[in-house]
């Protein structure tokens, strides 16, 4: 349970293409007291995609002028194609409202956020193996060949970041992963730090 009066927590959730993040980001937003961040993207919406859902989807025009405002948190672009962005109204709006902030970006951007927000919690999701993740892209049905190498190759980049991450989670069995996302989440709101003011209020309760 969230301590009362503690700042939110911004959980941020990274993994290669393949990995499974999307369904774990889920199983830490079933945490009561969660929103999630909406990514901005150029890209297409997929036959299976819902626009606000996961993604806001943003002609170049409209991206380039959220950047002249200063809208975003972080930005890239993927594969020298597609742009995509963290918009900074959500991290506003998460601390409106109290509520701890879940994002769901790539390891350039986690880079980005941990300089803006020194105390943003960091969870990099683990494919079992190499042939596991080919066979999980190919499995969707939604890339080429040549898009197939790049996300490999990239996973294998973004892999080697997985040391500057505070938690690891092997997405080998996505039952356990879910029960050791959702252990973070509820272990983070426990440190001694968040819950200062909950005991302070209690102590009060004694005198003295």
């Amino acid at each position: 349970m969230k301590a009362p009066g503690a700042e939110p927590i911004v959980f941020v959730i990274s993994g290669p293409s393949g990995s499974g993040k999307s369904t774990l980001v889920q199983k830490l937003l079933d945490l009561p007291g969660t929103m999630f961040s909406i990514s901005c993207t150029t890209r297409k919406p997929r036959p299976t995609e819902n626009p606000g859902k996961w993604y806001d989807f943003v002609s170049e025009a409209e991206f380039d002028r959220l950047v002249r405002e200063n809208a975003f948190l972080e930005y890239a672009q993927v594969f020298g194609r597609h742009r995509y962005g963290t918009p900074r109204k959500w991290l506003d709006l998460a601390q409106e409202r109290g509520l701890d902030l879940v994002l769901e970006i790539d390891v350039q951007g986690a880079a980005s956020i941990r300089k803006q927000v020194p105390g943003a919690v960091t969870i990099f999701i683990v494919p079992p193996s190499r042939e596991e993740l080919e066979r999980r892209i190919r499995s969707r049905g939604q890339d080429s060949e040549d898009d197939i190498a790049r996300r490999l190759q990239q996973a294998r980049k973004e892999m080697e970041s997985f040391a500057l991450y505070d938690f690891i989670v092997v997405n080998d069995d996505l039952e356990r992963a879910g029960r050791e996302v959702h252990a973070i989440g509820l272990g983070t709101r426990c440190r001694s730090s968040r819950a200062r003011p909950v005991v302070e209020r209690i102590l009060k309760t004694f005198g003295g």
